[in-house]
């Protein structure tokens, strides 16, 4: 059989996660191993084996490392309890938290603070929501779905809304469109809480299914929300999708029937991971490779000041 790869871009790394994964290579090259982090740097299992090979050790919990011991906050957020409880601790912190992340942090303190309920539309296990619901855990309510929207109790308070930052866009607009019927104008950020990258991988997908793959596959891990949201967008528009990791070689069955194969990964994935599945899917006769391209990306994060000087 002969087809067709039709090639998404951007796909792979984001900003943030690009900056997550070099601050702890930078303190590993530094320091020397063990340095500890606080969750999955980022939520792909190649990129989390890679830096275990390297040194990394990473703990669900602060209190699991050695006090005086760096402690590297992953890019999807913390509440301030555990700064506060990592400071208390004796914990050398590096933040390597991503900034849309923090924006997001900073939005649901103000908003709060000025007398807000706010709604966090998310998912309320994902670890970036817990973070940021422990802002101000009394004033921050997680709404999943227009359903949970439709039986909110926001009291006597007015509504501010943000979102989750690696949700689909249109999966946020009928939760948004839920509330705003029933409580009006709600007071919401001047841009979206979704972030770039999510975006543009998304508008990605929706084109390559436009331009006739219907089959598409996402590389990433399960726990990746952004792949997830990614699997979804590509059934949202009509195409067959399914997650594989990028290590383990392809089913036989898989492509069976389609003569066009769309090809993305989600922003936490390693190019490299898209290479060995290009190299699986030419290996069955999909050697017509079609780049794709909706955006260009040219965002960069600066490292915190204690790995530049470090």
């Amino acid at each position: 059989m002969t087809g067709t790869v039709l090639l998404a871009a951007p796909r792979s790394f984001c900003a943030g996660v690009d900056r997550a994964i070099e601050i702890v290579e930078r303190l590993l090259e530094t320091h020397g191993p063990p340095v500890y982090v606080r969750h999955e740097i980022v939520h792909n299992d190649n990129v989390v084996r890679r830096l275990e090979q390297l040194g990394a050790v990473f703990v669900e919990s602060e209190d699991e490392i050695p006090s005086g011991e760096i402690c590297v906050l992953s890019a999807h957020g913390v509440a301030p309890a555990v700064r506060e409880n990592c400071i208390e601790r004796g914990l050398r912190v590096v933040d390597a938290v991503c900034p849309l992340v923090s924006k997001v942090h900073a939005e649901a303190r103000r908003y709060a603070d000025s007398g807000h309920l706010v709604a966090l539309i998310g998912h309320a296990d994902h670890v970036e929501v817990i973070g940021t619901r422990g802002e101000r855990p009394d004033q921050i309510v997680v709404v999943e779905s227009p359903e949970d929207a439709a039986e909110l109790d926001v009291g006597d308070k007015p509504l501010a809304v943000i979102t989750q930052t690696t949700l689909s866009l249109d999966d946020v607009a009928s939760t948004v469109s839920a509330l705003e019927s029933r409580f009006g104008g709600l007071r919401r950020p001047g841009a979206d809480d979704i972030c770039y990258a999510t975006q543009n991988r998304q508008d990605a997908v929706k084109e390559i299914a436009r331009q006739g793959a219907t089959l598409i596959l996402v590389i990433g891990s399960p726990t990746s929300s952004n792949a997830n949201r990614l699997v979804e967008v590509a059934n949202w528009a009509g195409a067959e999708a399914t997650l594989v990791d990028g290590e383990t070689e392809l089913a036989d069955s898989l492509c069976e029937g389609h003569t066009i194969v769309g090809l993305t990964a989600g922003a936490s994935t390693p190019e490299e991971l898209v290479q060995s599945v290009l190299a699986d899917l030419a290996g069955r006769g999909y050697d017509t490779v079609e780049e794709i391209t909706v955006a260009r990306e040219d965002v960069h994060f600066r490292l915190p000041r204690e790995v530049v000087a470090s």
